[in-house]
């Protein structure tokens, strides 16, 4: 876990990332940034997307960009269990 998107860039780990669950909205560099500056060092984990706040255009732009899928808070432990399962299957 890292406590910001700017963390997790500096940490050197992206490469070896399998899946990447990330909030949408955090305090500096938001998740759909971050995913978006990760694909384009040209990486591609499977990333899921978590967010307060859904709506059909921040899931049109996160899916448009790669991403698996976006849950709403709170999110059910079945839920992302499964949306884990095809992550992992995938990578």
């Amino acid at each position: 876990m890292f406590a910001s998107a700017e963390e997790y860039l500096a940490s050197g780990y992206i490469a070896e990332t399998s899946c990447l669950v990330s909030d949408v909205m955090m305090a500096g560099m938001s998740g759909l940034a971050l995913h978006e500056r990760i694909r384009a060092l040209g990486y591609a984990p499977p990333t899921i997307f978590i967010t307060a706040f859904p709506g059909p255009d921040l899931e049109a732009r996160a899916l448009a960009n790669g991403a698996l899928a976006v849950l709403e808070k709170p999110v059910d432990a079945g839920t992302i269990a499964h949306w884990l399962h095809i992550a992992l299957d995938s990578a």
